[in-house]
């Protein structure tokens, strides 16, 4: 039952961004931002925490859930560190994440040989 949970309500997110993309002039950097501060949002008035315990890996996974973990980061930090905290804690929180996307990003460049489009 996990999976099929994970599915819709990860399905719900992406048909929500699609909707986004076909019916309104925003750019897909744009729309992304948007789940991003979404997910942010809605970890302060925590709401999202509920909503990641039903789905799992459905709400956890899209950008909606990076915006979270930047949330619960800085919040960590800042109950941790004061006013600093709110400029370490985003990073810190998706620091593994982040690094991870970078290195088999560019794994990826050396074995694929990417080419522009002409």
């Amino acid at each position: 039952m996990d999976y099929v949970k994970a599915f819709l309500i990860g399905g719900i997110i992406c048909a929500v961004v699609q909707i986004l993309l076909d019916r309104t002039k925003l750019m897909p950097g744009r729309v992304m931002v948007i789940l991003v501060c979404t997910g942010a949002v809605l970890g302060f008035l925590n709401i999202y925490e509920p909503l990641a315990k039903f789905a799992g890996a459905g709400a956890t996974v899209p950008l909606s859930g990076f915006g979270n973990l930047l949330w619960k980061g800085v919040k960590k930090a800042v109950d941790k560190d004061g006013f600093l905290g709110l400029f370490m804690g985003g990073f810190t929180a998706s620091a593994v994440g982040i690094s991870a996307a970078l290195i088999f990003g560019y794994l990826a460049s050396l074995l694929f040989e990417p080419k522009m489009k002409k």
